[in-house]
C-alpha cells in the first residue's frame, strides 16, 4: 500500500497544535541559543531582547536577523550551541572570500534531517521498495548526505553513486532497476539526454520519480524531464545552514513546496527595510530552526526571494508552501548546483596579481550550466606570446576551481576590453534569465 506521509501526526497536524508547538518550541530555542552563544546573545543585547521577552511565534520579530557576513564572522565555531564532542559531522559550503560556512550537526540533528527528507521522498510516492539512486555530490555539500540518509530512514535500497560517472550511473540505473533518482535538474537532463543517444525509450528504464534541487530550474525543463525520463519530477528545498535539502519539498500537486513547520518556521519579509510581510506577498525569505541542538539559527535571512502560501492543499499536508526561489536579494548565483559570489573570484584574481576587472558570462547549453569569466590583462602581460597566456588561463581556472569547487573556463583579454557602464564594469551576464530561469 502506497503511503502518503512518513510522519503524518506532524505532517497533517491541525494548524492550531502546529502553532502550540512552534511557540514551545521556539521559547525552549531562544533561551538555549542566548545561554550557549555568545555571539547571538550580544545581538540579542545589541537590540534590547531577552528570552522571556519571546512567548511564542508572535514574538519573532522582536528578535535580531542573523545573515551570511555573521555565519562567516563567527567562522568556525561562534555559532556553535553545543559542545563539540557531541557533534558527529559538518557540512559546508563554499567560501565567498575564502571562509567557509560550517554548519555543524548532533546525531539528533542528523536524525531530524534524515526524517525531512525521508518526508520529501514519501511526498513524491517513495516507499521502501524503491530503488533510490542518489547522485547529488556527497563530501562537505550537503545533497548527497541526505537523500542518503532520508532513503535510509524509508527503508529504500539506497544507491550512494554521487554525481559523475554518467556511464557508471546509468549502468547501475538499469541493471538494478532505480525507481527514484535523486540529483540537480541539470544533471537528470543529462543523464535523459544520454540515454536517449544510446537508444533507450524512456519506458526502457524502472525509473518513476525524480527529487530534483541545487539549482533554478523552469516548469518547461520539468515537463522535458519527465519526459526523456518517464517520471514524475519533484522539487526540493534546503539551505546548508538549516540542515540541508529536505527543509521544504513538493507533494503530488506540484504547486509550492511544503516547509517542515514544526521543524522551521519561516517568514517573508521586505529585504530593505527587514518588515515582516503578510503571507501571500513577495520577499525574502527567512527561517529560524526550531529543533536545531548544534548550529541552531533564529531569523537567518536566506536571501532567496519568495511567496508563501496557505492554501488548502490536496495532499492533505497543513504545512505553509513557498514557491520555488523567484530571485536573490543579493548577487550570489547559483552554477551547476554551486553557490558562487563576485567576491569569491574577485579574491582569487587579487591573490594572483589581478586587477579585479572581469565579467562572468553564464548560460545554459543542452541543459547544463556554462560558466565563463572573461579577466583583464594588464598592459604588461598584453604582450606575452599565445603559450604564455594559455599557461597563465590554465593556473587561473585552477585557482578558481580550488575556491569555488566547479571549473570556468577562463579567458584572458586585452585591457579595457570589459565595456564599463557609467565607468563601472557589468560584472555579471546571466543568459538563462532569457529562458525564464530564476536565478
Amino acid at each position: 500500500m502506497e503511503k502518503r506521509y512518513f510522519q503524518p501526526e506532524y505532517e497533517t497536524m491541525p494548524l492550531d497544535e502546529l502553532k502550540k508547538l512552534q511557540d514551545e518550541k521556539l521559547v525552549r530555542q531562544v533561551k538555549r541559543v542566548y545561554e550557549n552563544v555568545k555571539y547571538y546573545r550580544d545581538l540579542m543585547d545589541k537590540k534590547g531582547v531577552k528570552p522571556e521577552d519571546i512567548k511564542g511565534v508572535d514574538d519573532l520579530h522582536k528578535l535580531p536577523f542573523l545573515k551570511k557576513d555573521d555565519l562567516r564572522e563567527a567562522y568556525p565555531c561562534g555559532l556553535l550551541a553545543a559542545p563539540k564532542t557531541e557533534c558527529v559531522r559538518i557540512q559546508s559550503t563554499s567560501g565567498t572570500t575564502g571562509k567557509r560556512v560550517v554548519a555543524f550537526y548532533t546525531q539528533h540533528d542528523v536524525d531530524l534531517w534524515e526524517d525531512c527528507c525521508a518526508r520529501a521522498l514519501v511526498a513524491a510516492g517513495g516507499n521502501e521498495d524503491d530503488v533510490c539512486q542518489v547522485c547529488y555530490g556527497y563530501g562537505l555539500f550537503t545533497g548527497g548526505a541526505g537523500l542518503h540518509g532520508g532513503s535510509h530512514k524509508l527503508g529504500s535500497l539506497t544507491l550512494p553513486m554521487s554525481s559523475g560517472n554518467t556511464e557508471r550511473q546509468i549502468q547501475f540505473m538499469m541493471d538494478l532497476e532505480s525507481t527514484i533518482l535523486c540529483c540537480t535538474p541539470s544533471y537528470a537532463a543529462y543523464i535523459g539526454e544520454t540515454l536517449k543517444e544510446k537508444g533507450y525509450k524512456p519506458e526502457d528504464n524502472k525509473l518513476r520519480i525524480g527529487i530534483f534541487g541545487a539549482e533554478p530550474w523552469t516548469e518547461e525543463m520539468r515537463r522535458d524531464i519527465e519526459n526523456n525520463l518517464g517520471i514524475k519530477a519533484y522539487d526540493i528545498y534546503g539551505l546548508t545552514e538549516l540542515s540541508g535539502p529536505g527543509v521544504a519539498f513538493e507533494c503530488e500537486e506540484q504547486r509550492g513546496m511544503h516547509i517542515n513547520e514544526d521543524h522551521f518556521i519561516a517568514e517573508v519579509i521586505n529585504p530593505e527595510t527587514g518588515e515582516v510581510l503578510p503571507v501571500g506577498e513577495k520577499g525574502e525569505l527567512v527561517f529560524t530552526s526550531l529543533d536545531k541542538e548544534a548550529f541552531p539559527l533564529l531569523r537567518y535571512r536566506t536571501r532567496d526571494i519568495c511567496i508563501l502560501s496557505r492554501e488548502k492543499c490536496s495532499c492533505g499536508r497543513t504545512f505553509i508552501r513557498m514557491t520555488k526561489p523567484l530571485g536573490r536579494s543579493d548577487d550570489m548565483m547559483i552554477i551547476r548546483g554551486v553557490n558562487v559570489f563576485p567576491s569569491q573570484i574577485e579574491a582569487v584574481l587579487l591573490n594572483s596579481g589581478y586587477a579585479p576587472n572581469y565579467q562572468i558570462i553564464v548560460d545554459r547549453v543542452n541543459n547544463t550550466d556554462t560558466f565563463d569569466i572573461n579577466v583583464e590583462m594588464k598592459e604588461d602581460d598584453f604582450s606575452d606570446i599565445p603559450i604564455n597566456i594559455t599557461n597563465k588561463e590554465k593556473a587561473l581556472q585552477g585557482a578558481m576551481k580550488t575556491m569555488l569547487g566547479i571549473n570556468p573556463k577562463i579567458h584572458l583579454v586585452a585591457p579595457k576590453s570589459i565595456e564599463r557602464s557609467e565607468g563601472k564594469a557589468v560584472r555579471i551576464v546571466d543568459k538563462r534569465k532569457r529562458l525564464g530561469i530564476n536565478v
